[in-house]
């Protein structure tokens, strides 16, 4: 009974005559849970809660009477706190609830106790989507791949860090960088560092750079979103985008747009994201943020150096000491700052009271009255709400601790000003992070020896005994154990000490190896590797073990970085608040409540809808019975003028038949046009204007409004199926042009260039312009081939020139089946035997070859290259069709490869056939306009096949060609040679002939016995009603 009573004066459990007395017998539990559960309002009852029970156990008296009256308040606390915290996880993610676990709400997914955890998709990081296989079997690339990076500034802050780390690593495994920003920065300087080049956006050149030149694009921030909307656009909706968002601004702001009811803002920005293959986030709580905006395509890549950064700035204008005496602490207090979840909640949280649990022992050994306590104990986590508070200091009353010994801090204060005052910090929340705690590597960064649980994620990053101390969850006399070693006399012991300096070291690069490994693994596996790219080193050749500090200087000089991330304080003018205010204004007129919480949009209603539709029948119906009536009446004749005027109106109202092209009209009369061939209207920037060009649309739905393009599609039925189009690509526009060209074309002169040409800096000059009309007026004789885009230029292989060949750079081009290729299809072709050599002999003499379909030649020698590529392509086709599956392609290796499979080999076509036809071949530089004439025709002799290039040989192979079509001969399903254009054999001109003799004798048969029926009869009028 002294014991108890003892236990009682401790705890004050003491006998009163007042009815708080009786709620104070139950200590701390029934306070959290009387709303629960009514109150004992009989003294009889609570003196026999306290006496009779407790005493009739002789087990539960002294010390283990004390554990378990602590324990009871603990898991009282700890119920309450799990259904607070079920309740407000479901209002906190609300939003996103719809689109978490494949539609399923949160409280579907979540159990009592349970949390939330972000779950990342496996097929980002697959080790068999690698380059590993790719690399054994020994690839020889001709150029690097090619990466663009999109910066939203060039600021000096801790994403700038980061990322320079991961650019400059991505760089020594052979990537090769072009930068794209909005705007210069302090750190232009750095950046020039491992860039090719840096070029400045702006909303004039967003849309003129070509993004398909790049084996990928990665953009750095939320503000670079106007860049994301061009790579929406066709053709770049295909290059792979991996776009970083390290900013909560948007976060911030998605609950405002459904409170306000913009789902129209929702949309737009899930449009967006849905664009990048990855979004990559740098901590797991900001995907959980942006859950109303995933598409699946989330992914956590955890490092950055933001903690260490933001602490080392932290230290240079705080003391510890300072801070200690700010916030009423004595210096000679020894302060241990117990950190919980990320996550808040707005009452007394599950890991503070699990927490409370665990370091029980510690409270009563150290925080006690009367111990003339030099102890406390700061809770970092939650809400700083006096709620909270009251409800923390509550617990301590009851277990007897002295006052001040426990306080509270919340994560929505300042973490580095509570963490810069502690001696010991532990971590234990009740729930294992996916991810190292930032608040530890700040803890760390600080010089603070840690205590952490014996976790998985604990032990991958920090040493037990060497970089913190580890204890098991949930076990008081493990903890009490480790801290012991950390205390001695009231002070850190010299363990640690020796912790808290190895913590110090391993914090400052704790997670860069990681951070730049995944990136690397995530890049392989996001992207293609075309056939003529040099692979990247693996990432296991590369073992990065800090973040960049020299280049960006180090945290803890005062003139090395600025003192605080710009990046952290969002503006007005974010893309995120422009966006508002344009969506919002393009949604007409707002009636806001008084509120201001609800919006009643000015859109029309289905009864609007309905009613304009009757308006329009109505005077629909009158105007049909105007018509009618003015036929019925009489009227005059009209006069010439009269006609001649209707006339000419009618004819304006056509413009498309009736009108021509400011263009068309400048292109009169000149003796050459240059087709610009281009299949999606991303396109559209890089074309040209003026007498010299002329569109050529692959697809009705790219063609340019009001302009006289040429519609490929509707010339050549075969092209309106994406399989071919995309199979043949330019080339599959050049047959619809040589189809009827005289419809079209009526120039002694043609050429070709890609769209990819002005994006590739390989487009005609004004002064390569003029020399090119000049030397077509000037040249009368001869044929000749003027090219301005060259093989070397086309992929930044020059260096290479000297010892690559013709063919081993096509087979480079081409997955390394050019020449087979090529072989197939001569000997299928010309029908040559299996004994005789049929690749075409290619020269070695360092000249300049053709590609990117940028040339002009005579029309003649134009159609005889149609007529020749026609026969080439089908029976190549005729191969690859009988020798794979359908969209499998052999002379590719990635996706895009794949699906334009000929277009790499046609377009060096062009070459084989000059070559050996003897056409002059001419090399115009884009730039100056200076000709030189390639591989001269004397040097020739000996090495041309001319006898299978000439023309009457041609046009026999296609009579033939065409016979066979015209009989149904099909040699197989689908044909592909009657497709790409006309039709036409002897047999064909002698049947129209015959049909054209058949109907004049049958139109003269039919005069003859009209005249013998009116000699014989006479002339008979038809009745008026007959």
């Amino acid at each position: 009974m002294e014991d108890s009573t003892s236990i009682r004066d401790r705890f004050r459990f003491k006998r009163a005559t007042a009815v708080s007395g009786d709620g104070n017998s139950n200590g701390a539990a029934s306070k959290v849970s009387s709303r629960g559960r009514p109150r004992l309002n009989n003294h009889a009852a609570g003196r026999l809660s306290r006496k009779s029970i407790l005493s009739s156990i002789p087990c539960l008296r002294g010390k283990p009477l004390l554990y378990g009256l602590v324990l009871i308040a603990v898991v009282v606390y700890a119920v309450g706190s799990v259904v607070m915290q079920s309740s407000i996880a479901e209002s906190v993610w609300r939003k996103g609830e719809r689109r978490w676990r494949g539609g399923k709400g949160l409280r579907e997914g979540l159990r009592l106790g349970s949390g939330l955890r972000f779950v990342t998709q496996k097929r980002f990081l697959d080790e068999e989507r690698g380059l590993d296989r790719a690399r054994k079997h020994g690839r020889v690339g001709v150029r690097p791949p090619r990466m663009a990076l999109i910066l939203g500034n060039m600021k000096i802050n801790s994403h700038s860090l980061m990322l320079f780390t991961v650019v400059n690593n991505l760089r020594k495994l052979g990537y090769v960088f072009t930068i794209h920003s909005k705007e210069t920065g302090e750190a232009h300087s750095i950046w020039k560092n491992v860039a090719t080049r840096i070029l400045f956006l702006t909303p004039e050149t967003n849309r003129q750079v070509d993004w398909s030149i790049f084996e990928g694009v990665i953009v750095d921030s939320i503000e670079a979103k106007e860049v994301v909307s061009s790579l929406m656009q066709e053709p770049f909706c295909s290059v792979p985008l991996i776009w970083i968002i390290h900013e909560d601004t948007l976060a911030k702001r998605l609950w405002y747009y459904e409170t306000m009811g913009w789902t129209y803002l929702l949309s737009h920005w899930r449009s967006a994201l849905s664009r990048a293959d990855v979004v990559i986030f740098s901590d797991f709580s900001l995907p959980l943020l942006h859950s109303a905006l995933d598409t699946g395509n989330f992914l956590v890549i955890p490092g950055s150096p933001a903690e260490v950064w933001s602490t080392e700035q932290y230290k240079k204008t705080h003391s510890k000491y300072q801070v200690r005496e700010d916030n009423g602490i004595p210096r000679e207090d020894l302060v241990v700052v117990i950190i919980g979840s990320s996550f808040s909640y707005n009452g007394l949280s599950l890991d503070h009271a699990m927490a409370m649990h665990s370091i029980g022992p510690l409270l009563l050994k150290y925080a006690r009255k009367g111990d003339g306590g030099s102890c406390k104990f700061a809770f970092l986590g939650g809400n700083s709400t006096d709620e909270y508070d009251h409800a923390l200091q509550d617990v301590s009353s009851h277990l007897g601790l002295a006052p001040g010994s426990v306080l509270h801090f919340g994560m929505n204060v300042d973490v580095s000003s509570v963490l810069i005052m502690a001696d010991i910090v532990v971590y234990g929340p009740y729930q294992d992070e996916q991810g190292f705690p930032p608040l530890l590597i700040r803890a760390m960064t600080l010089g603070i020896p840690i205590i952490v649980p014996d976790t998985e994620i604990m032990r991958k990053y920090v040493v037990d005994g060497v970089h913190a101390m580890y204890f098991s969850k949930h076990d008081p006399k493990a903890l009490m154990s480790v801290f012991s070693q950390l205390i001695l006399n009231g002070e850190l012991s010299e363990s640690a000490i020796k912790v808290a300096s190895s913590g110090k070291l391993l914090a400052k690069d704790i997670l860069a190896s990681e951070c730049v490994t995944t990136y690397a693994q995530l890049l392989e596996s996001v992207l293609d590797f075309p056939s003529d790219i040099t692979l990247p080193n693996s990432v296991s050749q590369r073992q990065l073990l800090t973040w960049e500090w020299d280049a960006f200087g180090d945290p803890k000089n005062e003139d090395g970085i600025e003192k605080l991330d710009q990046d952290d304080f969002p503006t007005r003018a974010s893309i995120v608040y422009i966006l508002e205010e344009e969506l919002t204004d393009e949604a007409g007129p707002k009636n806001v409540t008084e509120n201001h919480r609800q919006i009643v949009k000015d859109f029309p209603t289905r009864q609007d809808w309905e009613t304009l539709q009757q308006m329009e029948e109505v005077e629909e119906f009158k105007t049909v019975e105007m018509e009618e009536l003015k036929e019925r009446m009489e009227k005059d004749l009209e006069s010439w003028n009269d006609i001649y005027r209707n006339a000419r109106k009618s004819e304006k109202l056509s413009f498309e038949a009736n009108e021509r092209d400011e263009g068309e009209l400048e292109r009169t009369g000149q003796p050459v046009c240059v087709y610009e061939i281009y299949g999606a209207t991303g396109a559209w920037p890089f074309l040209h204007h003026g007498s010299l060009y002329r569109g050529l649309s692959l697809t009705t739905k790219s063609r340019r409004l009001r302009s006289d393009d040429v519609d490929a599609a509707t010339r050549l039925n075969f092209l309106n199926g994406t399989y071919y189009r995309e199979l043949l690509c330019e080339v599959g526009g050049m047959f619809s042009l040589a189809h009827k060209i005289d419809e079209i074309h009526m120039r002694p002169w043609i050429g070709f260039q890609s769209w990819r040409a002005a994006g590739q800096q390989v487009s005609l000059s004004s002064r390569a312009e003029s020399v090119l009309e000049q030397v077509i007026k000037d040249e009368t004789k001869g044929d000749v081939l003027y090219f301005w885009a060259r093989l070397d230029m086309d992929g930044g292989v020059s260096r290479s020139s000297d010892v690559l060949t013709f063919w081993s750079m096509c087979d480079m081009l081409n997955g390394g089946r050019c020449r087979d290729s090529f072989d197939l299809a001569f000997r299928k072709m010309y029908d040559m035997p299996s004994q005789i050599d049929a690749l075409p002999p290619m020269p070695e003499d360092g000249g300049y070859w053709s590609t990117s379909h940028s040339w002009v030649m005579p029309t003649p020698s134009f159609l005889e290259f149609m007529m020749f590529t026609r026969m080439f392509v089908d029976s190549l086709d005729s191969f690859y069709q009988n020798a794979s599956a359908v969209n499998d392609c052999l002379l590719g290796s990635s996706k895009v490869e794949k699906r334009h499979c000929y277009c790499r080999v046609l377009e060096l076509l062009v070459n084989v056939w000059a070559y050996h036809s003897a056409r002059k071949m001419v090399y115009l530089d884009p730039r100056t306009g200076i000709l030189t004439e390639q591989h001269p025709l004397e040097l020739r002799r000996g090495f041309m096949w001319p006898k299978y290039f000439n023309f009457t040989l041609l046009k026999s192979m296609d009579e033939d060609l065409a016979e066979s079509a015209d009989d149904g001969d099909f040699p197989r399903d689908p044909w592909l040679w009657p497709m790409t254009g006309e039709v036409h054999w002897q047999g064909i001109y002698e049947r129209e002939r015959e049909e054209r003799y058949r109907a004049k004798m049958d139109k003269k048969r039919k005069i003859k016995e009209k005249l013998n029926d009116r000699m014989k009869h006479g002339y008979k009028q038809k009745s008026l009603g007959g």
